[in-house]
């Protein structure tokens, strides 16, 4: 890679729709936490990838003790998180220069392989602003107050993370004030002009939010 390259890893969840009282990134998946999975997949990566690790600020002790206590050993940037989503990346691009490439990414998706994350930070070190998408499968309906109808499914697509963007996009992007249109970092960067590129995600790619994503989690792991 010519650009440096940084992984900005947002674990902020509080795990209330897991029903349980441990956050859901620190939920275990096999034999370590949801987080770790997701984090050891950037750091097997072929080139240097600094991580920034964005949790509230209610675990930041919580990381800080289980890191110690498993004898963790690699470097990262730990950094609280805001009110939003929005708010927790802009606190994270802090530690983000100009020049680089910088990749956003859900804490709560372990699995992104190692191919897949390197083919997506080549994409956006050529194209500036590159984040996965896969088809939908399930049929779509639009609501609003007087019902609902169908639409055209082959007209939509489900976005994914780790979504990657030459830094100075992101740098500027964020300095904008928050819109609570934002749904993601591409939307941020896209209300700038920016045009954002959608490449092939993969449907193994799932976010863990909810009992039943744990339990086709530890289906998963067992292949992956």
């Amino acid at each position: 890679m010519q650009r440096k390259c940084y992984a900005v890893i947002v674990a902020g969840g509080s795990g209330s729709r897991m029903g349980g009282e441990i956050a859901k990134q620190f939920l275990m998946l096999g034999d370590k936490p949801i987080l770790l999975h997701t984090i050891e997949a950037f750091l097997s990566l072929s080139f240097p990838v600094e991580i920034i690790l964005v949790v509230p600020a209610s675990l930041r002790d919580y990381w800080k003790n289980f890191y110690k206590e498993q004898r963790l050993s690699f470097k990262h940037t730990l950094v609280s998180g805001g009110i939003t989503r929005f708010h927790s990346v802009k606190n994270a691009m802090k530690y983000v220069p100009e020049g680089a490439l910088v990749a956003v990414h859900d804490g709560v998706r372990p699995f992104v392989s190692k191919d897949f994350l390197e083919s997506l930070f080549a994409e956006a070190e050529e194209k500036r602003a590159v984040i996965p998408a896969v088809k939908v499968v399930d049929s779509l309906r639009y609501t609003d107050e007087e019902g609902s109808r169908p639409v055209e499914r082959d007209k939509y697509v489900s976005i994914q993370t780790p979504q990657i963007f030459h830094s100075e996009l992101l740098l500027d992007a964020y300095s904008q004030a928050y819109n609570p249109a934002f749904t993601d970092d591409a939307s941020v960067v896209e209300s700038g002009g920016t045009k954002i590129y959608l490449t092939e995600g993969r449907m193994v790619n799932i976010k863990i939010t909810r009992p039943e994503d744990l339990t086709l989690a530890q289906a998963i792991l067992i292949s992956f």
